[in-house]
């Protein structure tokens, strides 16, 4: 059994703004999230910029209460998922009718870090009778998806997924496969993740992984460019509805676009370095297009892992070179992080969701602070502006540490 999926919600919530029109309007423009630690005194560390969610209140999403029961990842998680679900047109639980053919798959590359961390504090100070009842519940990684169920009824599939920098694009390949393999109708996915604080920014420091480019945020994240020095690490959420596209057009609903394709792959190399002849990148997108049955002549777009590292954005350039061949030139390249930063665990699903929305708009947004490619870089990463023009199939890359990769295949609806 194998039908066809479609994005009828997108839930964006990021650096650049909360709501998926604040993200896209400033992808469109070009500006940037990034700027000075303002969560925690950064002072004793090397690392002072990222890309933070500003003017966030969990109380427009959930009770206050229950709020605080919970980290912050699964609070934007939450958030998102409210987004998307009224953007399909879903603004109650679903109806016990439909409500076991339809499931979640919310995933965090780290989890509720911020709260464990303070938790540790807390004990180190007052000791364990002081640790909230809510604390495990509030942390682990399934929490996400665990929330997003019981708020809107979704009695179907219920997973996370946990793949690193990955984890959004295989939340969403995996509940495509739910829906295409007639197992769901409708599934929520997505990923989500906030460890701007101590130890995530001094842990990912220590693996010299982050750009240090203290005295100049808006410009640190620079995929691509010969002065790129690390990524930036950012925080938010993107959630998707996906659904069977019968049943989408049945109730009339709104299609951004057609989940065509997914793949997943390994590079079985290194804990954190990729590959640098590209290999598992290029055969993950290669396996994401013939799950879908997409020629590789008939991609216009990739939306790029694109973090602004050396090693992982020109392997990226040499997949995509190896994938396309002489195509690769003509292919149109942008990274969602030049802006945003990288969201770990939610990038995938936030990007998924700006694929989705340029083969919806025709749009491509450009990838920011590029001013001259690196060595080796020579492909079309749309420098400069937006860029106007049909988008009919849009690649989305994710990898992750450990290896992980993963790519969808989005089409015109």
């Amino acid at each position: 059994m194998s039908r066809r999926v479609v994005v009828t919600g997108i839930g964006l919530l990021t650096p650049l703004g909360i709501g998926t029109e604040a993200t896209w309007s400033g992808l469109l423009a070009g500006r940037s999230g990034v700027g000075r630690i303002t969560r925690f005194d950064s002072t004793a560390h090397d690392v002072h910029i990222a890309a933070e969610v500003k003017g966030f209140n969990a109380a427009d999403w959930m009770d206050q209460k229950a709020a605080r029961r919970f980290d912050l990842f699964v609070q934007y998680a939450l958030a998102a998922t409210h987004m998307a679900m009224r953007d399909a047109g879903y603004d109650a639980p679903l109806p016990d009718a439909a409500a076991t053919r339809s499931g979640t798959i919310i995933g965090s590359g780290i989890g509720g870090l911020p709260m464990i961390e303070a938790t540790y504090d807390k004990l180190k100070e007052r000791g364990p009778d002081r640790i909230t009842p809510f604390f495990i519940p509030g942390v682990i990684v399934n929490m996400a998806a665990g929330l997003a169920s019981i708020e809107y009824n979704l009695k179907g599939p219920n997973s996370a997924t946990c793949t690193a920098c990955a984890t959004g694009t295989h939340a969403v390949g995996e509940a495509f496969r739910q829906i295409r393999s007639g197992h769901a109708d409708l599934m929520v996915a997505g990923g989500t993740d906030s460890v701007i604080c101590p130890l995530g920014v001094g842990g990912f420091a220590a693996m010299r992984a982050l750009s240090t480019r203290n005295d100049d945020p808006e410009r640190a994240s620079r995929p691509f460019d010969a002065g790129r020095d690390g990524f930036v690490i950012g925080e938010g959420a993107g959630v998707l509805v996906l659904e069977e596209r019968d049943a989408a057009r049945k109730r009339g609903a709104r299609a951004y676009a057609e989940v065509l394709g997914y793949g997943m792959s390994a590079d079985a190399f290194h804990v954190s370095a990729p590959l640098e002849s590209g290999d598992g990148a290029k055969r993950v997108m290669l396996a994401a297009l013939e799950d879908g049955g997409v020629p590789a002549d008939s991609v216009e777009y990739v939306n790029a892992h694109g973090t602004s590292t050396p090693l992982g954005d020109l392997a990226e350039t040499r997949a995509i070179q190896e994938a396309f061949g002489a195509r690769a030139p003509k292919l149109m390249i942008s990274s969602t992080k030049s802006m945003i930063g990288h969201l770990l665990g939610a990038a995938g699903g936030v990007e998924a969701g700006v694929a989705a929305l340029s083969v919806h708009h025709g749009v491509v947004h450009p990838t920011a602070n590029l001013e001259q490619p690196g060595e080796g870089c020579v492909l079309d990463y749309v420098p400069g502006s937006a860029r106007e023009l049909p988008v009919r199939v849009a690649l989305s890359n994710s990898f992750g540490f450990g290896g992980t990769n993963a790519a969808l295949v989005f089409g015109k609806a």
